[in-house]
C-alpha cells in the first residue's frame, strides 16, 4: 500500500494521513480545530503537534470557539503554563482572536464551513500530483483566503499556513496519484 512519503513511518503520522487529511471537513468545530493546530504549527513540524494535539483539546475546551473567544488573561496564563501545548503567547492570544473572528464569521454566513467552502464553490480540488516536489507551498487560493481572514482579522494565518489547512481539512486533495488514498478522498 502506497502512501504519500511526508508521512513516514510513524503510526500516529500515517494514522492522520490514512483517516484524516484530506478528508473534506463539513463541521465548524472542526475547523476551528485544524486553523488553531495549523497556527500553533507555525515554524514547527506537524508530527509535533499531532503528538500535542489530545492536550489542545484539553487545554481548549475541545476547540469550541465561544468559549475560547472568551478566555481570560488568567486563562493564558494557564496556558502558558501547560507543557502539553506550544506555550507561545503570541499563538495562544492570536488563537483567542481566531476565536472571536471565527464566530463573527459564523454569525455573517451562518456557518464557518460555509464561509470556507465558497471559496471553492463547495467542491474540493483534487490536484494530480506525482512527487511532493510539485506541490507548492502556496497557490492564488491560499493567499487569497489568507487575505480575507487577515481583512477580517485574523493572526497567525498566512498563506502558506491556509495552504496547509486547505490540504488538511479536504478542500484541495493533494494526495500523490500514487497513494491509495488519492481516490478514496474524492
Amino acid at each position: 500500500m502506497e502512501r504519500c512519503p511526508w508521512c513516514g513511518k510513524d503510526e500516529l503520522y500515517m494514522k492522520y494521513h490514512d483517516e484524516e487529511w484530506g478528508i473534506p471537513v463539513r463541521d465548524d468545530r472542526k475547523h476551528f480545530e485544524f486553523l488553531v493546530l495549523e497556527s500553533a504549527q507555525a515554524g514547527l513540524s506537524w508530527l509535533t503537534i499531532l503528538r500535542k494535539r489530545e492536550h489542545y483539546r484539553e487545554a481548549y475546551d475541545n476547540f469550541q470557539a465561544d468559549k475560547i473567544a472568551a478566555y481570560s488573561e488568567d486563562k493564558i496564563q494557564e496556558l502558558l503554563s501547560n507543557p502539553g501545548i506550544i506555550r507561545n503567547r503570541k499563538k495562544i492570544e492570536s488563537s483567542i482572536n481566531n476565536a472571536q473572528r471565527f464566530l463573527e464569521i459564523q454569525q455573517e454566513f451562518g456557518s464557518f464551513d460555509r464561509y470556507i467552502w465558497g471559496f471553492v464553490d463547495n467542491k474540493p480540488i483534487v490536484n494530480h500530483w506525482h512527487s511532493l516536489d510539485e506541490i507548492p507551498a502556496v497557490t492564488e487560493l491560499s493567499q487569497r483566503v489568507s487575505e480575507d481572514l487577515k481583512t477580517r482579522g485574523f493572526k497567525f494565518l498566512g498563506s502558506t499556513t491556509v495552504y496547509a489547512y486547505l490540504q488538511s481539512t479536504g478542500l484541495i486533495n493533494d494526495h500523490l496519484t500514487g497513494c491509495f488514498r488519492h481516490k478514496k478522498v474524492r
